[in-house]
């Protein structure tokens, strides 16, 4: 429960230090503005990753065999199958947001966002951990 806590929140914080670092000046934003065909690239990837990940991290708890490695693994499952979850959410906003200041596009800064928002439909509390390696939840 920890680990995932701290997998989530870090990954927020490497988010918000990504956003300092560009909004101080300290790189400079736009490096990739003006690369139509990359940009284009990115956006359809990026895109077409949050429209799969998203639906999959939410339910992927809800698959049975999941769902019954849960229970009979309890802590260890419950570390692997968290840990992919956030990580399908956490890796696509880091890139997202790193997106957003390499070409300047607010498509990406919405996907972020987005990816941001689904992380505290999975965040790892004591009582969402405690349910799902439960019998019979789901």
């Amino acid at each position: 429960k920890n680990i995932l806590k701290a997998t989530l929140w870090g990954a927020l914080l490497l988010a918000v230090l990504i956003v300092l670092v560009y909004e101080t000046g300290l790189l400079d934003s736009g490096a990739l503005a003006g690369k139509v065909v990359v940009e284009y690239a990115t956006a359809v990837t990026l895109e077409l990753l949050a429209l799969v990940v998203i639906p999959f991290s939410l339910w992927l708890f809800k698959w049975k065999r999941v769902a019954d490695n849960l229970q009979t693994h309890k802590a260890d499952a419950l570390l692997a199958w968290g840990l992919l979850r956030l990580l399908m959410l956490c890796i696509p906003m880091l890139a997202c947001v790193m997106a957003y200041y390499l070409f300047l596009n607010p498509t990406f800064y919405y996907l972020a966002l987005i990816l941001a928002i689904c992380l505290f439909f999975v965040y790892p509390s004591d009582s969402r951990c405690a349910r799902e390696v439960e019998p019979n939840n789901h």
